[in-house]
This record gives C-alpha cells, structure tokens and sequence, in this order.
C-alpha cells in the first residue's frame, strides 16, 4: 500500500522526467529564440551563435504515449486509438490493422463512470474531454548556467542540419541535385515537467512504467523520438527523476560537479523498494479493471 504520509505530503502533482539525446529532429518544429536570417549574419558553425529555443510538447506526448500504450498491452488488455474511428487515414485499412494490434476504438471503454481505460482518463480528447495531466513543452538554451530544471528546461544547442540528394553517375562527380535543412537540437540534457491535473496512483504508475520501457527501448525505430530517425536522431535516455526530491534536490541530480546526498539517497531507497511497487500495483488493480 502506499504509505499516508507520502500521500498526505509528497503525492505528485508535479513530476521530472530526465532526457538525454545526442540529436533530436522535431518533426513538429523547434521555435528558436533568434531569427535563423538576422540580418544574413546567421551562422550554423559560429559559437557566438548561441541559439535557444523550445521543443513542442506535441512529439514528446505522442512518444509517451507511445510508451504506456505499450505497458497497458503487455498487461493483456488495449488502450484507446488515438485516432477516430471516421478519421480519414492516408492509407487504407490502416485503422482497422492498428486495432487489430492492440488497441480499442477511441471512447468504446467509456461506462457510467465516465473514465474509460487509463490511457483515456490521462490523456482525454474524446467528446471534449480534457487531459488529466499538463505536458509542457521544453525551453532549451546552450548556456548551462541559464537552465532551470524545476521549470522543464535543457542544455541543448540548435544546429541546422543540411542533407544533400547527389547524382549517382561518375560523370557528374556527386554534384548536389537537391538541397535540404532540418531543425535539430544537439547534446539535450533536461528534464520534461509534467503535472497531473487529478491525483491517481495509477497514473503516477503508468508514468514510471512507461518512462522504463521508453529507456529499455530506445534503439527501436518505433519507440524513438521525433523525426529523421533513421539519420540517427531520436536516441533518448530517459529516467524519472524520484518524485520524492525536493527541489534542492533535484537541481543536484543534473549537476555534474556533485554527487548524491545521503537523503537523496534514502529517498531512492524508499521510492524504488516502496512507493514505485505500489503505484505500479495501482496500475495493474486499474487494468484488470478496464478489461
């Protein structure tokens, strides 16, 4: 059982998820602090250029989300589709092989209640439902002394990638037939703040389930994040950051110079033999549940 103490002082509203990334192509766009053409002085290799900018939550929502699909499937039952069923899908027959993989028409769990499966109870978008819990998006800056983990924010630094499409025929020695640029965000160091709208243990749960398997999984196409993944970009290190920290404590676990502190430890003690089983048996009570 969850301890009362925890509950009473410590349940979280506000919960850290830690990302680590060589290289992240957004495909729903980075938005950057300085015009990429300010005045033609703009240059990509030029360490004075020191761009800061957000990432969208959009991607990081649907990646996990992603994620706890994936925990609620392995527990022998499906999650909501994130799409319609009347959407109008680019391929035909897609809807119908998607649920045949795992997962329910959006809405078809809803009872009197009015929650339907976890993943539509956290996540919302049926009929005007709301979302349980707030995705923020992630502010990043190359300037490690401005970051703020206790708001969501990252080291990262922009960089514009550009892919050249070259002729194949010796005759033209490579000669570039067509130019492209991505928007990407290279070294990320952060953390995703979330908050939850409504306390549930079983949302606490499924976050913590789903943030291991993201970990786990990270070199498969499926479960990386953002686009070009095939160029080697989307490859996330992700934890959650114990919810038991405060928030001294948890600006040290993203500094490099210091180690642990004998509470922190404790703390990690509590969480990982205690309080995570819980919530993840307040999970598992929820699915069987919803099935």
């Amino acid at each position: 059982m969850i301890s009362e103490s925890f509950a009473e002082k410590t349940y979280p509203d506000d919960v850290y998820v830690r990302l680590q990334t060589e290289l992240l192509v957004i495909g729903d766009s980075l938005m950057t602090d300085r015009h990429h053409a300010s005045n033609g002085n703009y240059d990509a290799d030029d360490p004075q250029n020191q761009i800061g900018g957000i990432i969208p939550s959009f991607s990081l929502s649907g990646w996990l989300r992603h994620g706890m699909e994936k925990v609620v499937q392995k527990r022998g039952t499906t999650p909501c589709h994130p799409g319609e069923s009347n959407a109008n899908f680019l391929k035909e027959g897609v809807y119908s092989r998607d649920l045949e993989s795992g997962y329910h028409e959006k809405g078809a769990c809803l009872d009197d209640d009015g929650n339907g499966c976890i993943v539509l109870d956290l996540f919302g978008g049926f009929s005007n439902r709301p979302g349980k819990f707030m995705r923020r998006p992630i502010s990043f800056t190359p300037v490690r002394s401005s970051v703020d983990y206790t708001r969501g924010q990252a080291e990262g630094h922009y960089r514009r990638l550009n892919r050249n499409i070259v002729s194949r025929n010796p005759d033209d020695g490579r000669e570039p037939l067509r130019n492209t640029e991505l928007d990407a965000v290279a070294n990320l160091d952060g953390s995703w703040h979330l908050s939850f709208r409504e306390r549930k243990p079983e949302f606490v749960g499924l976050l913590a389930e789903a943030i291991d398997f993201l970990g786990a999984h990270q070199t498969d196409m499926l479960h990386q994040l953002g686009g070009a993944r095939n160029f080697g970009g989307g490859i996330v290190d992700c934890s959650l950051v114990n919810p038991l920290y405060t928030e001294r404590e948890l600006k040290r676990v993203f500094d490099r110079t210091k180690r642990p502190t004998e509470s922190m430890l404790e703390k990690h003690d509590e969480w990982e033999n205690d309080l995570r089983p819980a919530f993840v048996a307040a999970l598992e009570e929820r699915i069987a549940a919803d099935s």
